[in-house]
């Protein structure tokens, strides 16, 4: 364990497993027990006893692809997505043993960056522009099936902008259907939903932008209202001149923190109202005032954080199969 001294709490990080060189940047918690993780070299990982254990998993015949991420129901059923063409989506009902192919995508345009979902039926996946159109894909039945919802977004996305598949969480949802959407790159926006994606609203976000590799790479949202978004540029991963942006009207204004987190940042959530984390490959930070003020905890390199769904379980995971539990406990 290592530990790393904050504002009033004391926060660990212990490893747990490493699977191979797979680089997971998809990752789904679905309890303290039940957790999924995706990545590079067609692994995906899986644990049912709350990280002690990991069942590492490639789909047969899909050993190339790169699972960018993934959403998990319970510790049998679960869908992933790759980034890159061709374009899959597979699905599995049985831990993983088995999966079935239920989407394909032959563009040579086509990358698909993220998924999230409302419920175990419902879910959204957005891709990278194809005729400066996002590519939009829902699902109704848990993810056997998908419809090409592209056309709801009415505006085109500008010269250059486009979404990161970084950490699977530049797309999320919320309660009565709604969804955000984050993009980078040339220019950086919010396209915000409240209808299940029908129909959209589309909101500027003033982080670092203007080159391939800038723009937010990480969205979260602690109420409709409430929401934070982190990236900068992956390619200068230790600066900051505008790396992290606070909304309080649902993405439509976005606002710079007071101390802001020290590089780029590729996963961002909120653990309550008050306690946020953001993670990168030069660092963590935590903010335990709702994201005003941020401090480093940890060097160490990571692409994606999360919570579990249903718990207090939190686990982080970068390059190499690297995966870690972080623990938070009060200062006494």
């Amino acid at each position: 364990m290592l530990p790393f001294l904050g504002i009033g709490q004391i926060y660990k990080l212990e490893p747990l497993n490493q699977m191979g060189n797979a680089s997971f940047r998809g990752m789904s918690i679905v309890s303290d027990q039940v957790a999924w993780v995706s990545g590079s070299n067609g692994t995906i990982g899986r644990t049912v006893d709350g990280g002690k254990t990991w069942q590492r998993i490639q789909p047969k015949g899909y050993e190339k692809l790169d699972f960018r991420d993934i959403e998990a129901f319970d510790k049998d059923r679960a869908v992933t997505v790759n980034a890159g063409s061709p374009a899959y989506v597979l699905v599995t009902s049985d831990g993983g043993a088995t999966w079935k192919e239920v989407y394909k995508n032959v563009d040579s345009a086509i990358f698909l960056d993220g998924m999230d979902f409302w419920d175990d039926k419902n879910g959204i996946i957005f891709g990278d522009p194809i005729n400066n159109k996002m590519q939009l894909l829902k699902t109704r039945d848990g993810g056997l099936n998908w419809q090409d919802v592209s056309g709801n977004l009415k505006s085109d996305l500008s010269m250059g902008e486009a979404g990161f598949a970084a950490s699977g969480t530049t797309i999320r949802t919320a309660g009565k259907g709604r969804v955000w959407i984050a993009t980078g790159g040339s220019v950086s926006n919010i396209y915000y939903s409240d209808n299940y994606g029908y129909s959209w609203k589309v909101f500027k976000c003033p982080i670092w932008q203007g080159e391939n590799s800038t723009g937010p790479f990480s969205i979260d949202f602690y109420n409709p209202k409430t929401g934070v978004a982190v990236g900068g540029n992956y390619l200068k991963d230790k600066e900051n001149p505008n790396n992290i942006l606070l909304t309080m009207d649902g993405g439509k204004t976005w606002q710079k923190p007071q101390r802001p987190v020290e590089g780029f940042r590729s996963g961002v959530l909120y653990v309550n109202k008050k306690t946020l984390l953001a993670t990168g490959t030069s660092g963590t930070d935590v903010s335990n005032d709702g994201g005003k003020n941020w401090h480093k905890i940890s060097d160490l390199s990571f692409n994606v954080i999360q919570k579990a769904k249903k718990g207090n379980l939190i686990l982080i995971a970068g390059n190499k199969g690297q995966i870690y539990q972080l623990k938070i406990s009060d200062d006494k």
